[in-house]
C-alpha cells in the first residue's frame, strides 16, 4: 500500500479516502468489510456513550468541525466516518480528548442539514484503533487500524453464553416491552448465532454509563466481551425490576385514590338526593350560627360576623379566600363573647384554699383575702392587676392557681419571657399568611370564659426587637381605662378585657418598664426561712415526690434532722425548687433500690445517710470572721433572696496615701466605698484614730468572693465600719450584721429588701442587726417568727452604728 494515499491534501484540508484498504491476511478468515473501509477517517466525537458495530444510529453533527467531517465523509466514495467517544464530556473537541478505540460507520442518509447542524443516519460497521491523529484545522481526522470481527465457529461455551444473553433479554422484554422493538430491528439485520454481534447489541441496549460501554467496545476478545456484557445485563434486569415495582406501587396508590374519590363523590351525590347531608359550606355556616346563639357579641363584632358569613356563602370552597374567611369566622365565634363564670367571694373558703396550698406567706395571703373582700363589697373585681415579685421557687405561679381556685375562675398561664414580637400580644393582621390572634385572645378561647385569671409569667424578662416592643403593647392590655375595648389585630373588633384578672410574676422590678409597673399592684414574696422550708417539705414536697415516683409513705422516711441538713447544705436559696429537686433525687435512688435489689424493708434517711444519697454538701456553714479587726458582716439583697457579705479592710505603710477596692464591685458600691473612705478620713479624731493615718498608709478594701459581681446602694455603713475597725485595731461585737447607705455627712439612708436580709441574717446565725432608722416600720411589719431572737438597732447617723458595733461611744465630737 502506497504512502501517498495517507497524506492530507492542503489547502483543501480533505482526508484522502480514494485508495481502499487491502484485505487483511487470512489468519482467521476473510472479512468482506475490508473491501470498503479506508484507513483514514474523519472523526466525530461522541457524547455521552459510544456506538457499537452492526447498529443503525441517528447522528447529529454540531459545530464547524463536526459538520465539515460529515460533509467530507458524505462526498467520499466509501461514505465512511469514524465515531469515537470523548474522555471528558465537558471538554472541547480535541485529539487529546478522544479514546483510542472507536467504530467506523457508513452514512446512509442525510436527514436534515442547515447552517448550525447536520442530522444523518449511519450504519456502524467495525471497530478500529486510532494509530495517528492527522493534524487539521477544519476537522478531526485519524489514521486507523481496524479490528475486524472474525467468523467464529460456535462452540458449546459460546453457545451457552449466547443463550444466557438471549434469556436475560427475554426477561427484560417481559418487564419493559420497549426493548422488543429494538430486538426486532436487530434480528432484521443480524443473527442471534453471532456471539460478538449479540454481545455488542446487548451492551448497547443497557443504560450503563459511557465508560463501562467504552470498556466493552475496547474488549476485542469475544469470550471476555460476552462475560462483561452478561454482568451489565444482570444489573439492567435488577434496575428494571425495581423500576417496575416502583411504577406498580405508584399506579396502585393513584388507582386507590381515584377509586376513593369517585366513591366519595357518588356517596355525596346519593346523600344529597336523599336529603341526608348538605354541602360542606352549608355545614360550616350552620356550625357558626349554632355557636353564635350561645354568645353575646357587641354591635361591631356582630356586624363583622354577619358580613363575613354573607361573604363566605358567596365564595367557592376551592377559592383561597374561602380558607381565610372560614378561619376568621372560626376565631370570631370561638372567643367567649359575654360568657362569664360566677365569682365566689366566700372568704373562709378562700382562706382554706390558700392555707391548703401554701405554708407561710401570711402577709401575701392576707393581701389576697383583702383583695377578695373588696370584690365582695364592690360586687366585682374588674380592673385588678397584681404583680407577684420574688425569687425563683417561692410559689408565685402556685399562688396564682390558688387565687383562681378561691374565686372559682378558670386559670390560664403563658410566659412572656424572651417575647420579642408585639404580634404575640396583639396578633397578626389577616393579610399575612398563617396569621393568628395574639396570646390574650388565644388564652380566652382556651379558658372558655371572658373573665378568667390570666397569669403573665416572667414579665420582667420580656424583650424588644426590630419587630416591635411587646412591653408597650402590654400597656393597653393592663390599663383598666383602655382594655374594655381591646382590639386584636387579627379579629379587628373590640373585646372587653376589663373583667379579666391579670396576675404577673417577676423576679425583680428593675427590668420592668416604669409605665407598665405603674399599672400593677406589687405583692412581694420574699422567700422562706429554714423552719418554713421544713414544713413545706414535710407537708407538700415529700408526699408529692412519693406519689410521682410510685412509692408509699411506709417505704421511705426522711427524718426532720435529715431535712434540716438537706436545706442547710444543699438548698439555701430563697425558694424551695432546689429543695424539691434534692428530695426527688433521694426518691429516685430509693426507687432504684426497691426495683433492682427487690428490697422490702423501709428506707430510713437520717442525717448520716444524706450524703450517701446526695453526695457532698454544696454549701458549708457561712463562716463569720469574728474577733478580726477590719472584718465586718454586711447584709445584701439579690434576685435569689438575701445574703451575707464579709467586707475586709487592711492598710499597708506607704509614703503616699492611696485607696483600692477589689471584689468585682459595681459602680454604686465603688461610690459607697469612696464615701466611706472620705467620711472616715474626715472623722478620724472623732473616733479616736490618728489624724495622719491615711497620709502614711495605702488602704485596700475587699468584698469576697472575688468571682461574683456585686452592686447595690446598701453597703456604705458596713464599709465605713470595716475601715474604722482596721484603723482602731478593734473588732466589732460578735454575731453582728448591718446594712445601710451612708452620706458624706454621716446620715444613714434607708434600704430595700428588709425581709430578705433578715432571713439571710437568721440563716447565718447573726443575733444583732443594724438597720437604718427609716426601715423601722419595715422591720416591725415582719412576722413575729422572723423577728424572734434578734436584737435590732436602728441608726439615723453613723455614730449610732459605731455605738452598737464597738459597744462604745465616739471619744469626742468634732467641733
Amino acid at each position: 500500500m502506497s504512502d501517498d494515499s495517507d497524506k492530507i491534501v492542503e489547502p483543501e484540508m480533505t482526508v484522502e479516502q480514494d485508495e481502499e484498504v487491502q484485505p487483511a491476511e487470512a489468519t482467521e478468515g476473510l472479512v468482506v468489510a475490508a473491501d470498503m473501509l479506508p484507513n483514514q477517517l474523519p472523526i466525530i466525537p461522541l457524547r455521552p456513550r459510544p456506538c457499537f458495530p452492526a447498529l443503525l444510529v441517528p447522528l447529529a453533527a454540531n459545530g464547524a468541525q463536526q459538520m465539515a467531517a460529515v460533509r467530507q465523509a458524505a462526498e467520499s466514495p466509501s461514505r465512511a466516518i469514524g465515531l469515537v467517544m470523548v474522555r471528558d464530556i465537558d471538554a472541547k473537541d480535541s485529539p487529546d480528548n478522544l479514546h483510542t478505540v472507536g467504530v467506523a460507520a457508513k452514512i446512509l442518509k442525510i436527514l436534515h442539514a442547515d447552517d448550525e447542524s447536520i442530522h444523518v443516519m449511519v450504519n456502524c460497521l467495525e471497530r478500529f484503533v486510532i494509530e495517528e491523529v492527522i493534524p487539521s484545522r477544519r476537522m478531526l481526522a485519524a489514521r486507523v487500524r481496524y479490528q475486524f470481527t472474525p467468523e467464529l465457529s460456535v462452540n458449546p461455551e459460546l453457545k451457552a453464553y449466547s443463550i444466557a444473553i438471549i434469556a436475560t433479554l427475554k426477561e427484560l422484554v417481559q418487564i419493559n416491552p420497549l426493548y422488543s422493538e429494538e430486538i426486532k430491528l436487530f434480528l432484521n439485520r443480524s443473527s442471534m448465532d453471532d456471539p460478538g454481534r449479540l454481545a455488542d447489541f446487548a451492551a448497547n441496549l443497557t443504560s450503563a454509563d459511557g465508560l463501562e460501554l467504552q470498556l466493552i467496545l475496547e474488549t476485542f476478545d469475544v469470550r471476555k466481551r460476552i462475560d462483561m456484557v452478561l454482568v451489565l445485563l444482570k444489573k439492567e434486569l435488577e434496575v428494571s425490576r425495581l423500576q417496575s415495582k416502583i411504577s406498580k406501587s405508584i399506579e396502585e396508590k393513584v388507582s386507590a385514590q381515584q377509586r376513593e374519590f369517585f366513591l366519595r363523590e357518588q356517596l355525596k351525590a346519593i346523600k344529597k338526593e336523599l336529603g341526608l347531608e348538605k354541602e360542606g359550606k352549608d355545614t360550616e355556616l350552620e356550625k357558626y350560627e349554632k355557636r353564635l346563639k350561645k354568645l353575646k357579641l357587641n354591635a361591631e363584632a356582630q356586624k363583622a360576623v354577619d358580613d363575613e358569613m354573607e361573604k363566605l356563602s358567596l365564595i367557592e370552597p376551592h377559592s383561597p379566600e374561602y380558607t381565610v374567611s372560614r378561619n376568621y369566622l372560626d376565631w370570631l365565634t370561638s372567643v367567649p363573647w359575654g360568657v362569664y363564670s360566677r365569682d365566689s367571694y366566700n372568704l373562709p373558703r378562700a382562706r382554706r384554699i390558700l392555707d391548703r396550698d401554701h405554708y407561710g406567706l401570711k402577709d401575701v395571703k392576707e393581701r389576697i383575702l383583702e383583695f377578695i373582700a373588696v370584690g365582695k363589697m364592690k360586687g366585682d373585681i374588674s380592673g385588678s392587676i397584681l404583680c407577684l415579685v420574688g425569687p425563683p421557687g417561692v410559689g408565685k405561679t402556685s399562688v396564682g392557681h390558688s387565687i383562681a381556685n378561691a374565686l372559682g375562675r378558670r386559670f390560664f398561664r403563658f410566659s412572656l419571657g424572651g417575647m420579642r414580637d408585639e404580634a404575640e400580644i396583639k396578633g397578626h393582621r389577616r393579610t399575612y399568611i398563617g396569621a393568628m390572634p395574639g396570646k390574650f385572645i388565644q388564652a380566652l378561647k382556651t379558658a372558655g370564659t371572658a373573665n378568667p385569671v390570666l397569669m403573665l409569667d416572667e414579665i420582667d424578662k420580656i424583650g424588644a426587637s426590630f419587630q416591635g416592643d411587646p412591653a408597650s403593647a402590654l400597656l393597653e392590655v393592663l390599663d383598666p381605662e383602655q382594655n374594655f375595648s381591646f382590639r386584636d389585630h387579627y379579629l379587628d373588633v373590640p373585646f372587653d378585657l376589663s373583667n379579666v384578672m391579670f396576675i404577673a410574676t417577676a423576679n425583680q422590678l428593675d427590668t420592668i418598664p416604669r409605665p407598665l409597673l405603674d399599672r400593677m399592684e406589687i405583692i412581694r414574696l420574699s422567700g422562706y426561712i429554714l423552719e418554713e422550708k421544713l414544713e413545706i417539705a414535710r407537708r407538700y414536697l415529700i408526699p408529692k415526690a412519693l406519689k410521682n415516683h410510685g412509692l408509699k409513705a411506709r417505704q421511705v422516711s426522711i427524718h426532720k434532722a435529715a431535712l434540716v441538713k438537706i436545706i442547710d447544705g444543699y438548698a439555701r436559696e430563697a425558694g424551695v425548687r432546689n429543695l424539691e429537686n434534692q428530695i426527688k433525687k433521694i426518691m429516685r435512688r430509693a426507687a432504684m433500690a426497691f426495683a433492682e435489689e427487690n428490697r422490702t424493708e423501709r428506707i430510713v434517711i437520717g442525717p448520716k445517710e444524706v450524703e450517701s444519697f446526695l453526695e457532698k454538701p454544696v454549701f458549708t456553714a457561712e463562716e463569720i470572721f469574728e474577733g478580726t479587726p477590719g472584718v465586718v458582716t454586711g447584709l445584701a439583697w439579690t434576685s435569689l433572696g438575701g445574703a451575707t457579705l464579709q467586707i475586709e479592710a487592711t492598710a499597708m505603710p506607704s509614703k503616699t496615701k492611696g485607696f483600692k477596692q477589689t471584689g468585682q464591685l459595681g459602680s454604686v458600691m465603688v461610690e459607697s466605698s469612696e464615701i466611706a473612705y472620705s467620711y472616715v478620713m474626715a472623722h478620724l479624731k472623732e473616733y479616736g484614730a490618728p489624724a495622719d493615718f491615711f497620709d502614711n498608709h495605702f488602704v485596700h478594701l475587699h468584698v469576697p468572693a472575688g468571682a461574683t459581681p456585686k452592686d447595690g446602694p446598701s453597703a456604705g455603713v458596713t464599709m465605713t465600719t470595716a475601715l474604722l475597725s482596721m484603723i482602731l485595731g478593734k473588732p466589732v461585737v460578735k454575731r453582728l450584721g448591718m446594712t445601710g447607705e451612708l452620706t458624706l455627712t454621716g446620715h444613714v439612708l434607708p434600704i430595700g429588701g428588709a425581709k430578705e436580709k433578715t432571713i439571710a441574717a437568721r440563716r447565718a446565725g447573726l443575733k444583732t442587726l443594724i438597720f437604718p432608722e427609716e426601715n423601722r416600720k419595715d422591720f416591725e411589719e415582719l412576722p413575729d417568727y422572723l423577728r424572734e431572737g434578734l436584737t435590732v438597732h436602728f441608726a439615723a447617723n453613723y455614730p449610732d452604728v459605731y455605738r452598737v458595733a464597738f459597744d462604745s461611744k465616739p471619744s469626742r465630737r468634732r467641733k
